[in-house]
């Protein structure tokens, strides 16, 4: 299949300049490729966590092995992963990172630094977000999420009350307490924060208070409520792992006791915690646990996969199974502290501590070079010259405006990225090697792909 793209991709016409015929995508071939170099970072890692900036840059942040076990946060710019600001900027030793951004585009981290703290990235250097050590004591299983109205707020294992759940916001002033401070049953572990659709904070963890079951708790406006049952998991709960669907509806992975410390999900209908498909879906044990939904609404599941050498896994609700996505422990060695996330182009993307190079950070995400042919259209963009040899010149027009550029080589490695969002844009390609290249646009509302030769 690939050998006959190939040829197909070699007969479309190209012109030197002036606007060419492109072609509507129907994905093929896909499978996991490197974002970058395998094992980026400067040593190993621990607690890797990754989102993406709205203009759909991965960021990676980690606790950093080579810089005092400091956090360190980098970006892929399209060519390679650098670090945003410096490496190391943490005060202290730090664990359990977690990375999100603000609705304005910052990247932050709270971390534990017993206690917690936040610090964001102010364009130049890495800035503390209200007091250093905000909690009252050592803070485990740090959470991050922004809410609709763009306040940070960070759930967390709080030592000053018995290990119970603790959340805090920051009111532009001060860290301040949501609802009291330990409202769990009991210790908890695996701290996963996450906003409904209308504002409300939800939290999911490893509830000991309940048989180390699973419980989910929403914030009232008063006091934190459990959603449903709680410890509502058949047996005890590990790496609990919490999301909302397109429909509003919250979902919860986690390594399931109840059935040989496999995968499972579960939702909340309105009533009660329901499994997703089958309980213990995963071929084998599985750890790290990581849970996202696609744009098109299917829950995902990025894991640990015991039956694959501890490498990577990931898999997908289908509507009536869990199905792989891709190739089953895809990574190159075993792994840990996997973290799963969507790009705004839609491609499952997935950071973590990389056994296979020497405990270094990867990421890796689920795509194709490869695009189906389908009768050529007409579009609003123009790329020139081409062939060429140190530049090109993209314009684009009507549906084509504001998408991301992809400059991906035949062997599937995307090596170019760039947010287009002026009609004429330059591109510097003097590093690619001479030869082919395929090219993608991808926006909300439309694909589309043409070739490259680079001179």
């Amino acid at each position: 299949m690939k050998n006959l793209l190939y040829i197909l991709f070699f007969c479309i016409p190209m012109g030197v300049s002036a606007q060419f015929n492109l072609y509507k995508d129907y994905p093929l071939d896909y499978s996991w490729q490197n974002v970058g170099d395998e094992g980026f970072s400067a040593g190993g890692v621990l607690c890797t966590s990754l989102a993406f900036s709205p203009s759909g840059q991965p960021y990676v942040a980690y606790v950093d092995s080579v810089n005092s076990w400091k956090s360190t946060v980098m970006k892929f710019d399209g060519s390679n992963w650098v670090n945003v600001g410096n490496a190391g900027f943490s005060a202290g030793e730090v664990y359990y990172t977690s990375l999100a951004f603000s609705p304005s585009g910052q990247p932050y981290v709270a971390y534990n630094a017993s206690p917690a703290a936040v610090m964001k990235f102010d364009g130049i250097s890495w800035i503390n977000v209200g007091d250093t050590g905000f909690s009252a004591n050592e803070a485990d299983y740090e959470s991050l999420a922004f809410s609709p109205s763009g306040e940070p707020y960070v759930a967390f294992q709080d030592w000053s009350n018995s290990k119970k759940a603790t959340v805090m916001k920051f009111d532009n002033t001060s860290w301040v307490y949501v609802g009291s401070a330990g409202f769990s049953a009991g210790e908890a572990d695996y701290t996963s924060l996450a906003f409904n659709q209308s504002g409300q904070p939800y939290i999911a963890y490893k509830d000991h208070g309940n048989n180390a079951g699973a419980t989910v708790m929403k914030f009232d406006g008063t006091d934190w409520v459990n959603v449903g049952n709680a410890g509502f998991s058949a047996d005890k709960s590990w790496f609990t792992s919490l999301a909302f669907s397109p429909s509003d509806q919250p979902y919860v992975a986690f390594m399931d006791f109840a059935v040989s410390l496999k995968a499972t999900v579960m939702k909340f209908d309105g009533n009660n915690w329901v499994a997703v498909g089958n309980s213990g879906f995963s071929a084998a044990e599985a750890d790290w646990t990581s849970l996202a939904f696609s744009p098109s609404g299917q829950p995902c599941v990025a894991y640990v996969d015991y039956g694959n050498s501890m490498k990577t896994t990931v898999m997908k609700f289908d509507g009536t199974n869990w199905v792989n996505v891709g190739t089953t422990g895809f990574s190159a060695g075993a792994t840990e502290f996997t973290s799963l996330a969507f790009s705004p182009s839609g491609k499952p993307c997935v950071a973590y501590l990389d056994g296979g190079n020497s405990d270094k950070a990867t990421v890796m995400k689920f795509d194709s070079v490869f695009a189906g042919i389908d009768e050529p259209k007409e579009t609003g963009l123009s790329l020139y010259p081409n062939p060429a040899t140190d530049k090109i010149v993209i314009e684009t027009s009507g549906l084509l405006k504001e998408s991301n550029l992809e400059i991906i080589n035949i062997e599937g490695q995307e090596l170019i990225t760039r947010l287009i969002t002026e009609p004429k844009t330059q591109i510097d390609i003097s590093n690619l090697a001479g030869g082919v290249y395929f090219m993608r646009l991808i926006n909300d509302r439309t694909v589309e792909t043409g070739k490259i030769i680079k001179q």
